[in-house]
């Protein structure tokens, strides 16, 4: 195929939503591309109607794993499907990654419904899915951020044009900040100085450009539990609650609600009079008063450091460089300072003097004001009553995340000195215009691209397909950046899965999560090392035990070594044995046949023998598009993800063996298919 395809899954706490992502085969670009032009990562293209999103979260069939196929995944492989030509789906790997409300689940729960959710993608479709470990997983916090900085750095160019995008000080990408309802994450490269003092809180990120040639990155990635804009109102709200208790006062102020609305203490609007026993709450529309109570919040006083490297909760991070450190922020950070503040200036800069002049215009209006403006849609269709109401309290608690938290200059206000940027004066200005050359930018899209932790995912999926030069075996995943004993960090993830198998027909291996493309198959020259090692053998999709290979070359050392009168002993005792029982299982003609010696006083039954029976293989055939069909391009040593929680699922591998005197009650061919059974002639008694 001249393309390839990706397909992942975000599995929210909320909903589900498939992103397929296509990118032209390597080795195609490879080909027509010179040296020069190959210093870039693959193109990842995507379509809006190759996404999809359904509601709830798979978490909710944390009880019911057995419906989460028929009821949530159905009708999302069936869209992945509809828009993948069909001649591509058995090379097209699929990825489900779980985010927040799995981490939520029991440990029981959630590996249960992962097994499930790998089973039913195996069993209904023709998708890569060789390990169920790295392809259907719940992934940490961390991940998803360095993900998210993947794609951020992608999208702008900070890993194809380093010249374009210096900052100064030999630094030329950016840094990410994600924020939602429950976490928020931050990603950055720290300056060298603050890279080398804070080495062992790194991850190494490692990539493939379409050279082939290794590209490595060192990052500082963190996630923040609490400081998603939910959960930072719900501890906001309960500190009100303690505050106003022992006087036993049921309304509360809240300076950060406009001025004069009724809310409960879950946020819901009240609408005429409140029972004096029922704790409510009343809005003041005081912004400043919103943002010192918001403050304690961060937990900045309780720090065991006072450096300005501290960030939030983390006392052990790079203190940032904003002189080369510019940010860009998702999710919260662009829906709080846009939906309402912005509607007519999306490509502005963050400014915050003038975000805050607006928030605090528009926080100390009447309630009445408010309602009547959203029923205009003065701010547009996304904007609605709770969104209004919630607007206050996510600007407060944003400001202080990014100026007091994170330490953001404000722009304005402050400034973050003088930076030494270089390229040409068009390109800066071109930059600047767009904002990312200012310390923090709020996005949505990149080049009509959604700033999406998926899209990191799948460019460092499809980095691994990548040749690498000369043959050389360069690993593409991350770690934490201390290196192990094998020159990769001991939990080092590798960006495909590290599985291999053979077509069915034993023809050699094509694309796949292994790290392989199909078009590679009749290039001998440009085949990894790891083909030559499955090029032929057994067609079971699995590997090699270390144990076992060791057992094979120390018995035939040893027989190597018995002399040559002692192995010409060796085969006639064999013989011998071989001539009072023979058995032959699976002759040249695919037939079973036995011959037995019969106890002592049965000479009536010596001469019988068991009548043939022909065996079938057409269950043989494993063409299931859940077998790994990639040849390696990364070492095949396994690993581990980063701070992920794990399901521990492993390749189902089906037992080869025939003979029909054994059963095996769970071997079910992927396509359904069983295999034929030998039954013997003999009569009954």
């Amino acid at each position: 195929m001249p393309e390839k395809y990706g397909v992942i899954l975000d599995a929210g706490s909320s909903g589900t939503r498939i992103h397929i992502y296509n990118w032209e085969d390597p080795v195609k670009t490879q080909k027509k591309g010179r040296k020069g032009e190959l210093q870039k990562l693959p193109e990842i293209k995507t379509n809006k109607k190759w996404t999809k999103k359904i509601n709830p979260g798979i978490s909710t069939f944390g009880e019911h794993p057995e419906r989460v196929g028929e009821d949530h995944l159905k009708g999302l492989f069936k869209h992945a499907l509809s828009q993948i030509p069909k001649a591509a789906v058995a090379d097209t790997p699929l990825f489900l990654l779980a985010t927040a409300g799995m981490r939520l689940l029991p440990d029981l729960q959630r590996k249960t419904l992962l097994e499930e959710i790998c089973a039913y993608a195996r069993r209904t479709t023709q998708f890569l899915l060789p390990d169920c470990g790295l392809h259907i997983q719940v992934i940490a916090g961390e991940t998803e951020g360095l993900y998210g900085w993947i794609s951020a750095n992608y999208l702008l160019g900070g890993f194809d044009d380093p010249e374009a995008h210096a900052h100064g000080k030999g630094h030329h990408t950016y840094g990410f900040l994600d924020m939602g309802g429950a976490s928020a994450q931050i990603a950055f490269a720290p300056n060298a100085t603050e890279a080398e003092k804070h080495a062992d809180d790194l991850v190494l990120l490692k990539m493939r450009n379409l050279s082939g040639d290794p590209v490595d990155y060192k990052v500082f990635v963190t996630t923040w539990l609490g400081f998603g804009v939910n959960q930072a109102r719900s501890r906001y709200i309960d500190a009100l609650v303690e505050a106003s208790s022992d006087g036993g006062i049921t309304e509360l102020p809240d300076p950060c609600l406009p001025k004069g609305l009724k809310s409960t203490l879950k946020g819901k609007k009240i609408d005429g009079d409140v029972p004096d026993e029922k704790a409510h709450l009343i809005g003041t529309g005081k912004f400043e008063e919103c943002l010192r109570q918001t403050y304690p919040l961060l937990g900045k006083d309780d720090l065991p450091c006072k450096e300005v490297s501290c960030l939030l909760k983390e006392g052990h991070a790079p203190a940032i460089d904003f002189d080369i450190n510019h940010f860009v922020g998702v999710s919260e950070y662009w829906h709080t300072t846009h939906e309402i503040f912005e509607t007519e200036h999306d490509a502005k800069a963050y400014d915050f003097a003038t975000y805050q002049q607006r928030v605090n215009e528009f926080c100390s209006q009447d309630w009445g004001i408010i309602e009547e403006l959203v029923e205009k849609k003065k701010w547009g269709n996304k904007v609605d009553e709770e969104k209004a109401m919630q607007t206050c309290f996510k600007a407060s608690w944003l400001i202080n995340v990014l100026h007091n938290g994170i330490g953001i200059p404000r722009v304005g206000l402050e400034t973050s000195g003088n930076s030494n940027h270089n390229g040409t004066e068009e390109v800066i200005e071109a930059a600047k215009s767009k904002g990312f050359l200012d310390p923090f930018q709020p996005v949505n899209k990149i080049a009509d691209v959604e700033v999406s932790w998926t899209l990191g995912k799948m460019v460092l999926y499809a980095a691994s397909q990548i040749p690498p030069d000369n043959g050389e075996v360069n690993a593409v995943g991350f770690g934490k950046n201390v290196i192990g004993d094998n020159g990769l960090p001991d939990n080092f993830e590798y960006a495909a899965s590290q599985r291999a198998s053979h077509h069915p027909d034993g023809s050699g291996m094509s694309g796949g999560s292994g790290g392989s493309n199909s078009s590679m198959e009749g290039g001998n020259d440009q085949a990894h090392w790891h083909d030559s090692l499955w090029r032929e053998g057994d067609k079971t999709p699995r590997r090699i035990p270390g144990l076992l290979l060791f057992l094979i070359i120390f018995c035939l050392a040893g027989f190597l070594l018995m002399g040559r009168e002692r192995r010409g002993k060796f085969w006639r005792a064999i013989k011998v044995s071989s001539k009072r029982g023979k058995r032959k299982v699976l002759g040249s003609h695919g037939v079973i046949m036995y011959e037995r010696v019969m106890e002592e006083g049965r000479d009536q039954f010596a001469d019988f023998e068991l009548g043939s029976v022909s065996s079938s293989s057409s269950s043989d055939d494993e063409t299931g598009g859940w077998r790994a069909k990639g040849a390696l391009y990364d070492p095949p040593t396994g690993g581990t993800g980063v701070d992920a929680v794990r399901s521990g699922l492993g390749t189902r591998v089906g037992s080869r063996e025939r003979l029909p005197m054994t059963t095996r009650s769970g071997d079910i061919s992927p396509r359904g298919g069983s295999s034929a059974r030998a039954r013997s002639p003999m009569p009954p008694r």
